[in-house]
């Protein structure tokens, strides 16, 4: 939990919300369909937001599902931001493939 003190007060988020508003998406653990759309979704998310702002994907990751990760793949392609990709851990099979963006890790 993250406490921030605003003009109204207190306001309290969790860890991951507070590092979303800087741009900062986790992907920890199995590449699955749940966690790749929530990927997807907050990638969506942020674009819609501004597209002209990098977002930071990190990547910690025995890898997965190969259709979740293209999923993920995809979005990165497809959004206008430049996704830079982390390796925290490790990064293996499906992880290791969404960490390899040329210029960008």
């Amino acid at each position: 939990m993250v406490i921030e003190q605003t003009s109204r007060g207190e306001r309290s988020f969790d860890i991951y919300s507070r590092l979303l508003k800087e741009r900062v998406i986790f992907l920890t653990g199995q590449v699955e369909d749940h966690m790749a759309n929530l990927i997807v979704a907050q990638m969506l998310f942020l674009e819609a937001e501004n597209p002209e702002k990098d977002i930071y994907l990190y990547i910690n990751s025995p890898g997965g599902v190969i259709t979740a990760g293209m999923s993920i793949y995809d979005t990165m392609q497809f959004i206008k931001p430049d996704v830079s990709t982390i390796c925290m851990g490790q990064a293996a099979s499906m992880g290791a493939f969404l960490a390899d963006r040329r210029g960008k890790r």
